[in-house]
């Protein structure tokens, strides 16, 4: 599984809805700038911002027209909208990663692990400066309240322990999966649904 994953992130191999991820992820390794960024260690966001900008630029990728009127709700990363009875929009600006190549690698990863709730890149929105990932997902109805020990033991027969609160650890893969707290899984007709994930490379 670890070569798999290796495959995935590096473009080698496909995952679902993977292409653009793919392809925005293997720019920005291939730009001397994000390179500096990251041997020095520095969380410089900003200078990356503006070499995915050019991506972006390059392969018209801006989303124009992102209906804001069926908004559902919103977290730290992002917002969230409804776009018809299947799908929510999400709009993010990976602010939970110091680089927006960690971002899109966690979207990869998701894609891979939960591919019933996979993650769609449509492009990209700009709103005051600020750019944002627009993602398609699946619309989840949650009609009953998730246990935290039904999450905890489907986690520990996929390989993550849990290491503290509702945070994960995949030693032998080098993961690590954050906060899975009951407003991140949902349970429909007594299926866990992994909506946001937050995973980290180690």
């Amino acid at each position: 599984m670890k070569d798999e994953l290796q495959n995935i992130i590096s473009g080698k191999s496909q995952v679902k809805h993977g292409a653009i991820i793919q392809a925005a992820a293997s720019y920005l390794r291939g730009s001397t700038q994000t390179s500096r960024v990251v041997e020095q260690g520095k969380h410089l966001k900003k200078q990356e911002t503006e070499t995915l900008t050019k991506f972006i630029n390059d392969n018209n990728l801006w989303v124009n027209a992102v209906d804001l009127s069926n908004y559902v709700s919103e977290g730290a990363e992002q917002k969230v909208y409804l776009k018809d009875e299947k799908t929510v929009t999400k709009l993010n600006d990976a602010i939970y990663y110091s680089l927006w190549l960690d971002y899109f690698y966690n979207l990869l990863l998701h894609n891979y692990f939960f591919p019933d709730t996979a993650y769609e890149l449509l492009g990209f929105y700009k709103d005051e400066e600020i750019l944002f990932a627009v993602v398609n997902q699946p619309y989840v109805k949650a009609n009953e309240k998730t246990d935290l020990q039904k999450v905890k033991v489907f986690m520990l027969s996929n390989g993550f322990e849990n290491n503290r609160n509702n945070d994960y650890i995949n030693k032998d893969l080098g993961i690590i999966l954050e906060d899975l707290h009951d407003e991140n899984v949902l349970t429909e007709n007594g299926v866990l649904r992994f909506i946001d994930t937050v995973f980290y490379i180690v």
